[in-house]
């Protein structure tokens, strides 16, 4: 079943953006259109698009990013089975986290869910917080 919400990232470099979510972060490319610098990728379940400024459709009117980091105020979370294959490519990489490994734990009514997770900005300065899952627990 496709994701519910798909975010579209607007990249400054789509081949360097591609590169670093599927080479780096492990992302599986479902389909492209090279052409306009559009890929849409999945991980785990998880998807997302990324598309280059300025090719295919772009849309502006104030919307498009114009400065680094992209997406200001935003981190989207990622569910994986495991974080410890993606810190490994990012530390090979030599790609600093913005965040390091953690674990987490927050209240949720009248428990807890715990995360092991990280964040990492890509190449346009998106935050991507990473996360598995450490269960819950109670208070």
């Amino acid at each position: 079943m496709p994701s519910l919400v798909v975010p579209e990232f607007a990249v400054s470099d789509w081949v360097k953006s591609r590169k670093f979510y599927c080479e780096i972060l492990g992302f599986a490319c479902l389909y492209d259109r090279p052409e306009e610098g559009f890929s849409y990728l999945s991980l785990d379940g998880a998807e997302l698009m990324i598309d280059q400024i300025g090719e295919g459709r772009t849309f502006d009117d104030g919307h498009l990013p114009t400065e680094y980091p992209f997406g200001r105020g935003l981190n989207v979370q990622i569910q994986v089975e495991d974080i410890a294959p993606i810190t490994s490519a990012l530390v090979a990489a030599k790609i600093p986290l913005y965040l390091d490994v953690e674990d987490k734990w927050y209240r949720k009514d009248d428990s807890d869910v715990g995360n092991r997770q990280f964040v990492v900005a890509d190449p346009d300065g998106y935050l991507l917080r990473f996360f598995q899952s450490l269960g819950s627990r109670g208070h």
